[in-house]
């Protein structure tokens, strides 16, 4: 018995020793305060672009290395937008400074007609929905994971997102809203986790929609359906970066991104004709 407590003993000296040594490392985090200064109270005037970028840089602390260069571009209140690109041209990036997720090096962006840098972080990071590359679902249920979109959804908001993602009929299946979702949904496939982080940030009504290569694991059907479902919502500005060519064929406009800067922008036909980078990437996709 002696043995047995001295062995408890030593186990709870362990894992006291590891778990001081964790809680030191998560409070550097959390004492951490944000690089990004908060000067400004503007409000959002919806009757101006929804993104306006004027020469915009932006290079990454510890490298001189710009990754984006000199871009310039304006986006409409509810237009379509594509960005394409290889790996490491400054799509993602570019998206970045649109919530502010970090500052331009120099240049301007602008947001329904303010500077980003003039809104209250909460406030501007209200008017965009963000789906990333990688679908992140959180331990508990449907219901608890799409109200992370927005606190106070309704039901019938939620089933409406979902209808919107091409998830409500596999949801449905499965138990509804109370579904089980499992740490980093696990539970469900990739194209279904895709669907579901679509539905969160849906279910919020964004002025802006960020898809950052978010129905990569999605077939080209229901790509399209989803695609289209979205573009039938009222006033939303969509903004896709995709690998996918086909996925960006019908935006209203398509930046083509090479090694930081806007290689080329119109219309798919237009690029295809005009563009050699652009119609490089068409061709490929073709091919395979």
């Amino acid at each position: 018995q002696i043995l047995n407590a001295m062995i408890v003993i030593s186990n709870l000296i362990s894992l006291f020793t590891k778990a001081y040594a964790s809680m030191n490392r998560v409070s550097e985090v959390l004492d951490m305060k944000s690089s990004i200064a908060e000067t400004g109270d503007a409000q959002a005037d919806f009757s101006q672009l929804a993104v306006e970028m004027d020469g915009v840089s932006f290079s990454y602390a510890g490298t001189e290395q710009y990754s984006l260069s000199d871009v310039s571009l304006s986006i409409p209140r509810g237009a379509t937008v594509g960005v394409i690109g290889g790996t490491g041209s400054g799509k993602s990036t570019l998206v970045n400074l649109m919530p502010r997720l970090y500052d331009a090096s120099c240049g301007r962006v602008k947001i329904f007609g303010k500077d980003v840098k003039e809104y209250r972080m909460h406030e501007l990071r209200q008017l965009f929905g963000v789906v990333p590359q990688s679908a992140a679902l959180f331990s508990g249920t449907v219901r608890s994971n799409l109200r992370w979109g927005k606190q106070d959804a309704t039901d019938e908001e939620m089933n409406e997102a979902l209808k919107t993602a091409c998830a409500y009929d596999f949801i449905t299946e499965k138990g509804g809203l109370d579904q089980p979702v499992t740490e980093s949904g696990k539970n469900f496939s990739g194209g279904q986790r895709q669907r579901l982080t679509i539905a969160r940030a849906v279910v919020g009504k964004p002025a802006i929609l960020i898809l950052d290569d978010s129905c990569s694991a999605l077939d080209f059907a229901t790509d399209a359906k989803v695609r289209k479902n979205i573009s039938e919502l009222k006033d939303l500005t969509t903004i896709i970066i995709s690998q996918r060519a086909s996925s960006i064929k019908n935006a209203d406009v398509i930046y083509v991104m090479e090694d930081g800067k806007i290689a080329g922008s119109g219309k798919h036909a237009q690029l295809y004709e005009n563009c050699p980078l652009y119609r490089e990437i068409c061709d490929s996709q073709t091919r395979a």
